[in-house]
C-alpha cells in the first residue's frame, strides 16, 4: 500500500506540486494570522475590552497597527472611558496621536474635567506640529501654569509705564492661567495674554496721578487689569494676576521738560541769529545807501561850475 502511495506521489505533475506548495504557504500564513489575531483577541477579551475578529481583520486590511489601537482601547476602557475601535482607528487615519488622546481623556476623567472624545481629537490635531500636545493642554487645565509678563525670552524683564507726575514705574507680573478646553481650538495663545496684560499695566500706571499710588498699592494694578476680562476669546482662563516687582524708574517728565527747554533754547537762538543777520544786512544796506548819496552829492557839486559857466555865457549872471 505504501509502495502504491509513493508511486502515486511520483506520478504527480509539476503543476500539482506547485498547487500543493501554494496551499501549504496559504495555510501557514492563515495560521500565523489567526495566532496573531487570536493573541490580541484574547488580550482584549481578558482585559474587559472585547473586540471582534471582524474588527481586527478590518484594522489589518486598513494597515492600522493592531496593538496600537487595541492596547489604547484597553487602557481607556479599564480607566472608565468608553471608546470604540472605530473611534481610535478613524483618529489614527486622520493623522492624530492616539496614545496622547487616550492619556488626555483618562487624565481629564480622573480630574473630573468634562472632555469628550471629539474635543480631544480636535485639540490633538490643532496642536500637531506646534510642539504642544493635547495631554499638555489637559495637564494645564488640571495644574494651572504661571506665565511671566513680560516674557523673559523677549529680552525685557519689566514693563514700564509713566504716571501723570512724569515718574516711570517698572512692574513685573505673574499670571496664573489654566487651559479652557472649550476654547482651546481657535482661541488666542499665551502671547495674546502677555500682550493684553502688558497693555493693562501700562494703562493703569498712566492713569494714576502719582507714582506713589502705585508703590503704596500695587494690588490696584492687578485688580484693574483683571477687571478688563483679558482672557476673552483666548485658550486660557486667568485665575490670578500678581505683581511680583514694582520699581521706580526715571523722571520721564523732567527729562522731557529738559529736552523741551533745550529745544526752545535752540529755537530762540535760531530766531536771534535770524534777527542779527537781518540787522547786519540792514546795516550793510544803509552803508550802501550812504555811499550812493555821497556819489550823488559829488555829482551835483561837479555840475555847479558847469551851470555857472553856462549862465555866464548866456549873460544871466553879471560881475560888478
Amino acid at each position: 500500500m505504501n509502495l502504491m502511495s509513493a508511486q502515486a506521489d511520483l506520478a504527480r505533475t509539476p503543476w500539482q506540486w506547485v498547487s500543493l506548495a501554494v496551499t501549504v504557504v496559504v495555510l501557514l500564513a492563515v495560521g500565523i494570522l489567526v495566532v496573531h489575531l487570536g493573541t490580541i483577541y484574547l488580550r482584549a477579551l481578558f482585559s474587559g475590552a472585547k473586540v471582534t475578529f471582524t474588527e481586527l481583520v478590518a484594522l489589518r486590511l486598513r494597515r492600522i497597527p493592531l496593538a496600537l489601537v487595541v492596547d489604547n482601547r484597553i487602557a481607556a476602557v479599564r480607566s472608565g472611558v468608553a471608546l470604540s475601535i472605530d473611534d481610535l482607528s478613524t483618529h489614527h487615519l486622520a493623522g492624530g496621536n492616539v496614545p496622547m488622546v487616550v492619556l488626555a481623556l483618562i487624565a481629564a476623567r480622573k480630574a473630573g474635567i468634562h472632555l469628550v472624545f471629539d474635543r480631544a481629537c480636535a485639540i490633538d490635531l490643532a496642536t500637531k506640529g506646534t510642539g504642544k500636545s493635547v495631554i499638555e493642554a489637559v495637564r494645564t487645565s488640571i495644574n494651572p501654569r504661571v506665565i511671566e509678563c513680560p516674557d523673559p525670552r523677549g529680552g525685557k524683564s519689566t514693563i514700564e509705564g509713566v504716571a501723570k507726575d512724569g515718574i516711570a514705574i517698572k512692574a513685573r507680573a505673574l499670571v496664573t492661567v489654566r487651559t479652557n478646553l472649550d476654547r482651546f481650538v481657535g482661541g488666542a495663545t499665551e502671547e495674546t495674554i502677555i500682550a493684553r496684560v502688558g497693555e493693562g499695566i501700562v494703562s493703569t500706571i498712566g492713569s494714576s496721578a502719582s507714582y506713589k499710588d502705585m508703590l503704596e498699592n500695587p494690588h490696584r494694578i492687578s485688580q484693574t487689569v483683571l477687571d478688563k476680562a483679558l482672557d476673552a476669546n483666548t485658550a486660557f482662563e486667568i485665575l490670578s494676576l500678581d505683581i511680583a516687582d514694582v520699581d521706580v524708574g526715571e523722571n520721564i517728565g523732567a527729562k522731557l521738560q529738559a529736552e523741551q527747554a533745550e529745544t526752545n533754547k535752540l529755537i530762540a537762538q535760531a530766531h536771534a541769529e535770524i534777527r542779527r543777520a537781518a540787522a547786519v544786512a540792514g546795516e550793510q544796506e544803509m552803508t550802501a545807501r550812504v555811499a550812493e548819496m555821497r556819489a550823488r552829492l559829488v555829482e551835483a557839486e561837479a555840475g555847479v561850475p558847469l551851470a555857472m559857466a553856462g549862465a555866464f555865457r548866456a549873460g544871466h549872471i553879471g560881475i560888478s
